[in-house]
């Protein structure tokens, strides 16, 4: 009280750094001593005190919020990474905890709790409740054990008051970290790239997302354009769905109606709570906006005042659904309006309308409101009246009346006593009247354009992001057609690896015959050497030249930005095609009994990066091979560094392509080359497991595999490239020699693999071979099925073909129930017969493979034994109807136990053998 006396009386007096006169005080009393000496000053007149207290609180609060954030990063174990930002692939880890679902104990448990929830878009990741116990996945707290004992075994020789008290300033360690505090401190500890992957998960959790980020430790706040980048959400506009009425893009670029909610002073309505009512369908509570009422956290905030964020309603094109006919954003202050002056001033520059909760409206709030008298936004006030002073309330109302042009329509009063559904009603009412009339529609970019101005740092402008935008656009703005740019840019692709390919297949072939003609031999590698002569005359166009400029970078973020920047920019160029009229685009798919289905658009090929990567691996192709014939000196090689820039890129995160998507072949010597380099730049971290995933198309396999591990396989039939495409995952190095390798290679078959026997026997010996090749360098297959559907013919074949090499991979089935949301939960090692007797499929199969009985020949196989099976039932991916539509609990837990069993089987040695990337190598040329 003494401490506090003397700062109220100091704030009287006007001093600002009150930091040297009481530095002893904790943060909690300055607070307190803020509130009182703050009731003192409104009353203050004078023309100069509303600059005078503006200045004395800026100062004050910066000194308190920077201790409070030093405190915060502290105490959540992250001041390490104030310097050297935590990265994605730091994240993304395999670690112990990556087999556990142990519950967090103490607060530096807390940000990796959340990002391994997250990464599994787990609805719970903003729960940083504590737990105590010892539990048997849990980690043991040593310290715990110790408090114990000092608290039973008492010194009858102390002071029993003495120990009492001491005993109650001890901090509880189950008492939560407020999840915003949490977010907040995990955004300011990270890099770019992380900020972009924790923003795009938490979209898929339908969270409500950071967009401005407030840090009072350096005395600004950064607009998080460059974070939602990568978040693109679907949509259909009304009337009913139909080809033209569906609708897909990056939030970033579309735009759309935006409304704020913010509060003034104090409010006894929660903004949060009122969002979520507003934005949920019917009587389902949708939790966007985290608010205290949750349980998940329910401490008060220490560092996140300030944080302006942002959620979207999006239309399915169903009326009986569908709040809003359009998309509609958004955004929440958290705190007060004359605490945070600067957000506040950027939202009514960006709204369509601002919703102002308060109870009360004094002299200070209501200069801030009329110096917002030039503003064309609408405002509108909701009221808790029996909080606050009711005449008084009037009386600045009316003031406001003719400065924001408003009139008594925009003053709603709730209290407790009003119908919340009715109240909600309302508030959609205005929203969609004023979607109705003329109004202000904007974008993400257009929000930052607007925080510029103000002076709002945005985190896109640094210097490297911007290099890597522009080297971008340099290479697109030239991509007026793909067709067209495919053709005359990517001059080696096309027919001349096609031909190529075909030839070194025939080639390969002869290798196995028992006694090929050496005429024929001579025929096709004289055909091959032609071919790859021709490859090798052409030099790379400007536009590969500058992509390979762009990966050559010295600098590694550069090199990730540009590849980022390449990725949004070549898909908006197939998003701008994808709007052209419909007829000019859709194409019918012909079923494989030579049929055609109407209901199946088959779009173009998106162009994407993996285009520019396959002409820098038919440069070297066609280079090794003819100093592999002798035609050129190996000293003349040009692209021989090729393979060295890919390598890099895989250990960056990226996905490269192991099966070329145009000609479905590999291209064995970059394939080769570049696991040598791989090799190379690991060094002695060489040892490699290798998952993969094959299955029926559209069953959900690439989808898993980013929420199992984290990646970033591409999802979704109109921008899925059509080949198989891998990425390297590291293995934390206090935990490599527990599982028993330093890396695991993820291979995604995307929809090479057909989910029916095809008439065309050489369309399914080719997914045959392709299914052979996959499984056989894999040490784990995960087979995703449909519930309804039997195992694809060309796996059967497959599995035929490994079992007389004596290489079987461990076997997942994976059953996805891809519409029923339904579902209870998991049911994992559901033990049923994969092959009931033998059907079309079976039969067939084994026809191919020329066994006599085929259901005998199958029934024999390792993984038809029931009791060596690994059978899993997956639940349905959304809870709710999509778009609006969040991940399924129990699918993020079921992918979770899938994950831990996979790693159990690597760490106990049932995955077949672990190979190094050399003898990788060696069964990538054998098969």
């Amino acid at each position: 009280n003494y401490f506090l006396r003397i700062e109220v009386e100091l704030l009287g007096k006007g001093h600002s750094d009150l930091g040297e006169v009481a530095p002893e005080i904790k943060a909690s009393e300055r607070r307190t001593a803020v509130a009182i000496a703050d009731l003192e000053w409104r009353e203050m007149e004078g023309d100069d005190c509303e600059f005078r207290y503006g200045a004395l609180m800026s100062s004050f609060l910066s000194t308190v919020e920077r201790s409070r954030l030093q405190e915060m990063l502290s105490l959540l174990g992250l001041e390490m990474y104030q310097v050297q930002k935590l990265s994605l692939q730091d994240s993304l880890q395999i670690s112990f905890d990556s087999m556990k679902n142990w519950a967090p104990q103490v607060p530096k448990d807390l940000p990796w709790n959340f990002l391994r929830k997250l990464q599994a878009l787990n609805a719970d990741a903003r729960n940083t409740t504590m737990v105590l116990d010892v539990l048997p996945d849990a980690r043991p707290v040593e310290k715990e054990s110790q408090m114990e004992e000092e608290i039973i075994y008492w010194d009858p020789a102390d002071d029993l008051a003495a120990d009492i008290y001491s005993f109650s300033e001890l901090p509880t360690p189950d008492t939560p970290v407020n999840p915003l505090d949490l977010l907040c401190a995990l955004l300011l500890s990270s890099d770019s790239f992380l900020q972009q992957e924790i923003a795009l998960k938490m979209a898929l959790c339908q969270f409500a997302l950071p967009l401005v980020l407030p840090d009072s430790e350096n005395h600004y706040h950064t607009f998080l354009l460059w974070a939602m980048r990568g978040i693109v959400r679907t949509w259909w506009s009304q009337p009913p769905r139909g080809v033209g009425s569906f609708r897909e893009d990056s939030v970033v670029l579309s735009r759309a109606p935006t409304f704020a909610f913010v509060r003034m002073d104090v409010s006894s309505n929660s903004k949060s709570q009122l969002l979520n009512a507003v934005l949920s369908p019917g009587h389902r509570q949708w939790d966007c906006f985290w608010h205290r009422d949750l349980n998940l956290g329910t401490n008060a905030r220490e560092i996140s005042d300030g944080l302006v964020e942002i959620s979207w309603f999006f239309p399915s094109g169903r009326e009986d659904l569908d709040i809003f006919p359009e998309p509609v954003a958004f955004l929440n202050l958290r705190g007060d309006i004359g605490s945070h002056w600067l957000q506040f001033k950027l939202l009514t520059e960006i709204s369509s309308a601002v919703f102002i909760l308060t109870d009360n409206i004094s002299k200070k709030e209501y200069k801030l409101l009329y110096s917002m008298k030039e503003s064309t936004t609408k405002y509108y006030f909701i009221l808790s009246p029996y909080r606050g002073k009711r005449n008084t309330n009037l009386r600045f109302l009316n003031k406001l009346i003719p400065v924001l042009k408003i009139d008594h329509s925009h003053v709603l009063v709730k209290v407790s006593s009003t119908d919340s559904d009715s109240f909600v009603k309302r508030i959609r009412a205005i929203v969609g009247n004023v979607l109705r009339a003329p109004c202000r529609r904007v974008s993400v970019e257009d929000m930052a354009h607007a925080a510029r101005k103000l002076g709002l740092k945005v985190d896109e402008d640094c210097e490297e992001c911007q290099k890597a935008k522009d080297r971008m656009e340099r290479i697109t703005r030239k991509i007026k057609d793909s067709d067209a740019y495919r053709r005359d840019e990517l001059r080696l692709q096309g027919d001349p690896w096609r031909k190529a390919a075909q030839v070194e297949k025939e080639f390969c072939q002869l290798q196995w015959a028992v006694d090929p003609p050496e005429k024929h031999r001579a025929e096709l590698r004289r055909r091959l050497l032609e071919l790859r002569m021709q490859q090798n005359g052409h030099d790379p166009s400007l536009g590969v030249q500058e992509f390979i400029s762009g990966i050559s970078s010295p600098s590694l973020s550069e090199k990730q930005y540009f590849l980022r920047w390449m990725e949004w920019g070549l898909a908006r160029v197939a998003q701008l095609r994808l709007r052209q009229p419909p007829e000019t685009l859709l194409t019918l798919r012909p079923k494989h009994g030579g049929t055609t289905d109407l209901g199946e658009p088959l779009w173009p090929e998106p162009l994407g990066v993996e285009h520019f990567l396959r002409e820098m691996g038919q440069f070297y192709e066609a280079e090794s091979c003819l100093v592999e014939a002798g035609r050129l000196p190996a000293g003349q090689r040009r692209f021989a560094h090729f393979p060295g820039l890919a390598s890099e890129l895989l250990l960056t995160g990226l996905p490269l392509e192991l099966i070329d998507g145009s000609t479905l072949s590999m291209p064995v010597r970059w394939v080769t080359g570049l696991l040598k380099e791989l090799h190379v730049r690991l060094e002695r971290r060489s040892r490699l497991v290798v998952l993969s995933t094959v299955g029926v198309p559209g069953t959900g396999k690439s989808t898993l595999l980013n929420t199992m591990f984290g990646l970033r396989f591409a999802t979704g039939k109109s921008c899925s490239p059509r080949g198989a495409f891998m990425q390297l995952i590291t293995v934390a190095e206090g935990f490599s020699q527990d599982l028993g390798c330093d890396h695991i290679l993820v291979i995604d078959s995307g929809g090479l693999i057909g989910g029916a026997l095809t008439s065309a026997g050489d369309r399914f010996e080719l997914e045959a071979s392709l299914a052979t090749l996959l499984m056989g360098l894999s040490n784990v297959t995960v087979i995703s099925l449909a519930e309804t559907k039997d195992i694809p013919a060309a796996i059967l074949h497959a599995f035929l073909r490994l079992e007389k090499t004596g290489h079987m991979p461990n076997y997942q089935f994976v059953y996805q129930n891809l519409h029923d949301v339904s579902v209870p939960g998991p049911r994992p090692r559901d033990k049923r017969q994969l092959l009931d007797p033998p059907g079309d499929l079976s039969r067939a199969a084994a026809q191919m493979e020329k066994q006599g009985d085929g259901f005998r020949a199958l029934a024999g196989l390792a993984f038809c034994d029931p009791e060596k099976q690994h059978i899993w039932h997956i639940p349905g991916l959304w809870h709710g109807a999509p778009p609006m539509a969040a991940v399924s609990l129990a699918y993020s837990e079921a992918i979770f136990e899938l994950k831990r069993c996979l790693l159990e089987n690597i760490r106990n040695g049932l995955s077949n053998q672990n190979k190094n990337i050399q003898q990788l190598i060696e069964l990538v040329r054998r098969l």
